[in-house]
């Protein structure tokens, strides 16, 4: 084994303790996207602690910090972590539950940025040891569009020093603690947020002829829409068109004036997702206009297709492979969530990897974004001290 493995291990085992203390102080406090006020100065007072150099308030509640090893200007690489929580109400019953009503970090916001500050106080301590500068990326509103990290390109974080390669981890409950997993090249989707605001003219339902119904109308365009997907996308390109949400505010003897409706468009092909949105939108109001209404379709772009590049991805694989061992890869499927780490990975080469964080003996079994999710705390020393090594390994070493 590397010697600089040996070392790492040792520095992760060490810091546990405080990455546990840390995470749970966040999973305590979490809040929303863009009003990551809060936590921006806690990770400013660590980083303080910690003696890195940092930069806040980029994209109002963002947080950069900086190291620097031998030969800083040899190449520059960035980690990141994403701070944000999402809007559900937290029901674990653990000393670190959710302070803060109707908010947590049910998707593992909290796992990242306490990993990232534990491989921090590592690569620190081995400064010496590596070649190269790190950029540390604490990113906020990772759940809402238009996305941190949309704003934080904008605002140059992969600028002044250039950024050659980037990393993510996420945790995956569906990996038991101490899985790592990777998937090459295509990962998750792109996602578009539809919007449909159907128009008619209401009325009485017993006299239906003296209207013009826009909930059959929404029914007719909901059920034609989906031949976008089965009869016009490429088998071989996944797609997804979903609709989650009908607001039609009729009774069961008042036809409304409007139905409101509510979905998403996911896809892994970029000149086909364009392609899909102008087919939704002439299917849609099209079909609204035959029937005598009208049909305003708005398509929210979202999120991009997340790239995993090949050669970054293998190399990081096989980093990962010395680190924990062969048998604790796992081969990751295309998934049709979205992430906005795919911003860039659109700019720059970019790994986005899996972080096992499952226990079934624990009990600790629950999806993200669900009110119940939380980690097996090993998959905190374990985050911590892959990521260092995988940047180590990306910088390389001093002779």
């Amino acid at each position: 084994m590397n010697p600089i493995i040996n070392k790492i291990k040792e520095l992760a085992t060490t810091y546990h303790p405080s990455i546990i203390e840390n995470r749970n102080h966040l999973h305590a406090h979490p809040e929303l996207s863009f009003h990551e006020h809060e936590t921006m100065k806690w990770i400013g007072e660590k980083l303080k602690e910690y003696k890195i150099d940092f930069q806040s308030g980029i994209a109002k509640t963002g947080i950069v910090a900086i190291l620097k090893g031998k030969n800083p200007t040899k190449k520059t690489i960035a980690l990141r972590a994403d701070i944000d929580a999402l809007p559900i109400q937290e029901e674990n019953n653990i000393s670190y539950k959710s302070k803060n009503a109707g908010v947590m970090h049910a998707c593992g916001h909290d796992v990242h940025t306490a990993s990232l500050l534990g491989s921090i106080r590592i690569l620190n301590d081995l400064k010496d040891s590596w070649e190269g500068t790190i950029k540390f990326i604490f990113q906020p509103a990772e759940e809402k569009l238009p996305g941190g990290a949309s704003l934080l390109i904008k605002e140059g974080v992969l600028k002044n020093p250039d950024v050659s390669h980037i990393l993510g981890q996420h945790v995956m409950p569906q990996l038991s603690v101490g899985k790592i997993g990777f998937r090459s090249g295509m990962y998750m989707a792109s996602s578009d947020e539809i919007y449909l605001t159907i128009k008619g003219k209401g009325g009485h339902a017993a006299i239906p002829e003296s209207v013009i119904d826009p909930v059959v109308m929404m029914a007719n365009i909901i059920i034609s829409l989906q031949q976008v997907v089965s009869r016009n996308a490429n088998p071989k390109t996944p797609s997804v068109l979903s609709f989650g949400k009908v607001i039609a505010q009729g009774a069961t003897n008042v036809i409304p004036d409007q139905v409101l409706v509510e979905g998403t468009f996911r896809t892994m092909d970029e000149k086909w997702r364009e392609e899909a949105h102008e087919k939704i939108k002439k299917i849609a109001t099209s079909i609204a206009e035959g029937m005598g209404g009208f049909c305003e379709c708005k398509i929210l772009k979202g999120y991009p297709v997340l790239k995993n590049n090949p050669e970054l991805t293998d190399r990081t694989q096989n980093a990962a492979i010395e680190y924990i061992g062969k048998e604790n890869i796992v081969e990751l499927d295309r998934w049709m969530a979205s992430e906005d780490f795919a911003y860039y990975s659109q700019e720059i080469p970019a790994c986005f990897y899996r972080l096992g964080v499952r226990n079934e003996e624990k009990g600790i079994i629950s999806p993200v974004h669900t009110s119940t999710f939380n980690i097996d705390e090993q998959a905190l020393e374990i985050g911590a001290g892959l990521m260092a090594w995988l940047a180590i390994q990306e910088l390389g070493q001093e002779k």
